[in-house]
């Protein structure tokens, strides 16, 4: 059992950025990592299975340079939070809709090759998956309670359509892949924000 002290950030931050939050819908994949279902219907995930989702993300991150790894949000609350992690770790982002061959067609301008894609919602961030697959890229995807996982190589549990859920957990990820990689020894290093990475 991880004590408070063993989270990547305290317990009240995750709480008040609503991280844990799922929606009223689960998939058979999702149910391993929902603690308890409110009345209201809402699922809430085990926030300590999403801080241990995050640190082996890191791990898997911090074993490629930033030009290496591509990460996509169709959603517009995630635009934020993956321009701010680009500009603090040089970590290749699109914020917006993926370029349809970005991945495949090496005849394009956009063309990229990477080694690792990392998505912040599996159903509109499909198209991304479907082209890692097909060049054979590992997939770290954000899922939420509604979210299925084929085609995903590792899954973090999460509220992955909140401005706050996804600023936090993207300031989280680019402090650890600093450290992770010894640009900085300590979080005190790290000079970014959390309201860098979250929209007002």
């Amino acid at each position: 059992m991880a004590t408070e002290k063993d989270l990547l950030v305290p317990s009240d931050m995750y709480l008040k950025s609503g991280i844990h939050i799922g929606t009223k819908f689960k998939t058979r994949y999702m149910e391993r990592f929902i603690y308890k279902v409110r009345p209201d219907g809402l699922s809430v995930l085990n926030l300590q299975r999403i801080d241990e989702r995050i640190k082996v993300a890191v791990q898997f991150l911090s074993q490629f340079a930033p030009n290496d790894i591509l990460i996509i949000s169709r959603r517009e609350n995630g635009w934020k939070p993956l321009n701010a992690l680009h500009k603090t770790t040089g970590i290749h982002v699109v914020a917006g809709r993926y370029p349809p061959g970005m991945l495949t067609n090496p005849a394009l301008d956009i063309y990229r090759e990477c080694k690792l894609v990392m998505v912040t919602d599996a159903w509109p961030d499909r198209n991304a998956i479907l082209d890692a697959n097909k060049v054979g890229v590992p997939v770290i995807a954000l899922c939420d309670t509604n979210n299925q996982s084929n085609n995903i190589d590792l899954v973090i549990p999460c509220n992955n359509k909140g401005r706050k859920s996804l600023g936090l957990l993207f300031f989280i990820i680019a402090r650890e892949y600093m450290k992770a990689t010894g640009k900085i020894k300590e979080d005190s290093e790290f000079k970014a924000t959390v309201e860098e990475f979250t929209e007002e």
